[in-house]
């Protein structure tokens, strides 16, 4: 199966992600984390039917694995929802989407530095322009510190969805590293669900917001997630990175198509700031595609990476806590 170019892969997973934000409205009213445990658990029945489907080879899980791929679903799923629905609490939406957005920023330094070599000049400035334009797209905002520290804390979740995948990519494959974090994160999530919201939060959902978890489920996780991970091993940490700041694009272009919203100055300004920078850092000589296989597979058989809605998280770029 031929596999998108990475960065058509790595921008229609941002993109898909920034639809999210309308279709939130759909489940305002529903428990978050026993919400996000049904999206999850729907995309990873997905993910693994297909791994299923195309009968890939078997590989053996070494302690390492099973440990990053625990840290995976703790920190870049459950954990990123848990500090995001505390931080709408204490923070503004600009805030947090202003601290959020500064993702492909932070991959731009630490995704090299975990290979142990430098960041790219170029690919560093064009995460700063953005990471700006996504600044000016939330309109940056104000908060309490307690704020700042819990919108830090689901910044890290963020960064982490990505790098505690690339070791794993090479050996699992996408597929894979979507899949089995989807489905250790679900338990993860309907225990804090049950611990903040009670057996209440327990509760068939609506025929309209099941059909809005299935979008989610489907399309803006295990869709999304398969997608970035096939880009995010191919492209690295840093240039992926750098697609993040997609997620409002696909909020504002849904929002627009949909009648729900307008483009302003700042949303246009934002957008603007934001391809500049991704195609300035796509520009960089000497590193194309890491890996042409196809994707799903791992690389080497021998070597054998939602939910508060917008009105409540504010900024499209907090729109992966309803991805």
């Amino acid at each position: 199966m031929r596999s998108l170019p990475a960065p058509a892969a790595a921008a229609s997973a941002m993109l898909l992600v920034g639809t999210s934000t309308a279709v939130s409205a759909t489940i305002a009213d529903y428990p978050v984390f026993a919400g996000q445990a049904l999206r999850y658990a729907l995309a990873a029945a997905i993910l693994l039917a297909v791994v299923r489907h195309r009968r890939l080879p078997r590989v053996r899980l070494t302690p390492r694995d099973v440990l990053l791929l625990v840290a995976l679903a703790a920190t870049g799923l459950a954990g990123f929802n848990l500090f995001l629905v505390e931080a709408t609490r204490h923070a503004g939406p600009a805030m947090i989407g202003t601290v959020v957005g500064a993702v492909p920023l932070v991959l731009a330094l630490v995704g090299p530095l975990l290979e142990r070599r430098r960041p790219a000049p170029r690919t560093v400035g064009a995460a700063v322009v953005v990471a700006l334009g996504a600044a000016v797209a939330a309109g940056l905002g104000s908060g309490s510190l307690q704020g700042l520290l819990l919108s830090l804390g689901a910044l890290a979740g963020e960064v982490a969805f990505s790098l505690l995948a690339i070791p794993l990519l090479p050996k699992l494959g996408p597929l894979r590293v979507a899949a089995y974090p989807a489905a250790l994160s679900v338990p993860m999530l309907l225990a804090a669900s049950l611990a903040l919201d009670g057996t209440n939060a327990l509760r068939l959902p609506t025929s309209g917001e099941a059909a809005a978890f299935g979008y989610l489920g489907a399309i803006v996780t295990a869709a999304a997630f398969f997608l970035w991970y096939d880009a995010l091993r191919r492209l690295g940490a840093d240039r992926a990175g750098l697609f993040a700041g997609l997620v409002p694009v696909g909020a504002l272009l849904t929002a627009v198509a949909l009648g729900l919203g307008q483009a302003g100055p700042a949303d246009v300004t934002g957008v603007l700031l934001v391809a500049a920078g991704v195609v300035t850092g796509l520009r960089q000589s000497g590193r194309g595609s890491r890996e042409p296989e196809a994707a799903g597979e791992p690389t080497d058989h021998g070597r054998h990476r939602g939910a508060p809605d917008a009105r409540r998280c504010g900024s499209a770029n907090t729109a992966r806590a309803v991805s």
